[in-house]
């Protein structure tokens, strides 16, 4: 096993900080790590928004659930996905020039989509050329900026960890995510994905163990065999680790916390705040 993967399976979830400050030069060397993460297209569909304002902080972690790590980290990080800059990047090439799309024929422009690549569309935008439609609001750019934003996130949080920082993620930011939104002067088609504490730890929390290899890794197909002792087997594992991680006190095994995750109606409002920043109309 090595270095790399030693760090990777030490990883744990830091929620106590030693005030140390974090020079600004390791921050941005984490993002830049961070920006090497593999990213679809080049399109690289992400923001990160360094809070470091403390009133402007202790308004987020109010709205993110009153996570006092929130305010006591040294670095507290906002990751956007961000089609915004995507849109800003098409804007400039929105309008072709008519005189290569003109047929030799007729000396009328041609409008096809082979012009503006696949499903996109294209219509008249004045004498001698073409306004280009895009699709910056459909849902597979939203999936591809959110996948974008978790990559690039999670290339950050091993960087950090790599430098003898500890980690964590903040999904509560999502819990009123549109006043999140307003205090940030997020622009349509951005949106906050989560926010991420960085630090020193001040803390030493037992690793949380996964699921089982066979519950995951799967060969050919899905084989649904495999799941429901793969569970079995966890509920095993993981009680063991409650145990151990409340004094004997907890036990409560993996499979109970799902269904009390799934029958929870969590952030139902995520749907009409997405399309209302412009994403998921087509």
């Amino acid at each position: 096993m090595n270095q790399v993967i030693e760090l990777l399976m030490k990883h744990r979830s830091i929620r106590k900080f030693k005030p140390d400050p974090i020079p600004d030069s390791t921050v941005e060397t984490i993002v830049r790590a961070a920006q090497m993460a593999s990213t679809s297209s080049n399109v690289q569909a992400y923001s990160v928004i360094a809070i470091k304002d403390r009133n402007l902080r202790e308004q987020l972690m109010k709205l993110s659930g009153n996570q006092q790590y929130v305010m006591d980290c040294p670095v507290f990080l906002v990751w956007c996905a961000d089609l915004y800059r995507l849109g800003k990047a098409a804007a400039k090439h929105a309008e072709v020039g008519g005189g290569e799309q003109q047929n030799g024929s007729s000396g009328q422009q041609m409008e096809s989509s082979e012009q503006t690549g696949a499903g996109s569309s294209t219509q008249q935008a004045g004498a001698g050329h073409v306004k280009q439609d895009t699709y910056a609001d459909s849902v597979e750019n939203l999936l591809i900026a959110t996948v974008d934003t978790a990559l690039a996130a999670q290339n950050a949080a091993v960087a950090a960890e790599s430098l003898g920082l500890g980690i964590v993620y903040i999904g509560g930011l999502r819990n009123q995510i549109a006043e999140v939104s307003e205090l940030l002067n997020l622009p349509e088609l951005v949106y906050p994905l989560f926010g991420m504490c960085i630090g020193i730890p001040d803390q030493a929390p037992l690793s949380r163990p996964r699921l089982p290899l066979d519950a995951v890794l799967h060969t050919d197909t899905y084989q649904t065999e495999r799941i429901e002792p793969g569970i079995d087997a966890y509920d095993r594992i993981y009680s063991q680790y409650m145990r151990e991680r409340s004094g004997g006190k907890d036990s409560t095994v993996w499979s109970i916390q799902m269904r009390k995750r799934l029958t929870e109606p969590i952030r139902l409002h995520m749907k009409d705040f997405l399309q209302s920043k412009g994403f998921m109309k087509r």
